[in-house]
C-alpha cells in the first residue's frame, strides 16, 4: 500500500484542481439542511445521482420537513419512490421521521453514533451527513471512492468495499481536515466520471503519472 505523506498531498492537489471544473450541481448539494440531506441520503441508496435527482425534487416538494414526512403515510411515500426500486426505503424514511419527531424533538443528532441507531441509516449515511450538514472531519467510503484509493494508491480492499477496514483508514487517512463534505463529493464525482468501473479514463485521468493501476 502507498500511502506516503507526499503522495497524499499531490493526490489533494490534483482532485481539488479537477473539481473546480468539474464539480456536479444536485439540489442537495445546495444546502446544509440536515433533513434534506438525510432525505438525499436514503433515497441515492444504490441509486445514481442523475437518476435521483427528480425523484429527490418531487419527494422534498412533498414532504418539505420532518413533521410532513411523519404525517405522511408509507403507501404515499412508496409511490413517489417506486420507480427507483428498494421498496423499503418508503418505510424506514417514515420510520426515522417519526423517531427523530418523538425521541430527538424533531433535531437530528450530530453524532455517528446516534445517527446509526436510527432505521436505514449505515455508516456512509451518517458520515455524509455529519460532514455536509455540520462541517464535521467525516470522510465517507462508498464503491467509487473505494475504486479510486485501489487504483491511485494500490491497496487491495476485500469483497465488500464499504466495510473494508483497511479501506475506510485510507478514506480517513487520505482525506483534507477541512471541508471534507465536498471533499467526499469530489472523490464520488470522479469516480463516476473518470475513474469508472469499466473502461476509465486513463488517458485523460489527472492522476495516471502516480496510479498504481496503470502500473
Amino acid at each position: 500500500m502507498s500511502l506516503e505523506r507526499t503522495k497524499i498531498q499531490w493526490f489533494r492537489r490534483k482532485m481539488r484542481e479537477w473539481s473546480r471544473e468539474n464539480f456536479r450541481d444536485f439540489p442537495w448539494r445546495r444546502t446544509q439542511d440536515p433533513y434534506a440531506i438525510l432525505a438525499a441520503e436514503f433515497i441515492l441508496q444504490k441509486t445514481d445521482a442523475p437518476t435521483a435527482a427528480p425523484f429527490y425534487e418531487q419527494f422534498m416538494e412533498r414532504y418539505p420537513n420532518l413533521e410532513a414526512l411523519a404525517a405522511g403515510s408509507v403507501e404515499e411515500i412508496r409511490d413517489i419512490l417506486q420507480p427507483l426500486g428498494l421498496h423499503f426505503r418508503a418505510f424506514r424514511l417514515h420510520e426515522t421521521a417519526t423517531i427523530l419527531l418523538e425521541q430527538y424533538k424533531g433535531k437530528i443528532p450530530k453524532t455517528e453514533s446516534k445517527l446509526l441507531q436510527l432505521p436505514g441509516v449505515g455508516k456512509y449515511t451518517a458520515r455524509s451527513l455529519l460532514a455536509n450538514s455540520y462541517n464535521k472531519s467525516c470522510a465517507v467510503l462508498d464503491t467509487n471512492v473505494a475504486r479510486i484509493l485501489e487504483r491511485v494508491f494500490g491497496i487491495k480492499g476485500g469483497r465488500v468495499k464499504s466495510r473494508d477496514p483497511l479501506l475506510w483508514q485510507a478514506a480517513e487517512r487520505v482525506a483534507p481536515k477541512t471541508k471534507v463534505g465536498s471533499w467526499n463529493l469530489t472523490l464520488i464525482d470522479f469516480g463516476a466520471a473518470v475513474c469508472t468501473a469499466r473502461n476509465p479514463h486513463c488517458s485523460s485521468c489527472p492522476l495516471h503519472r502516480q496510479c498504481c493501476y496503470l502500473k
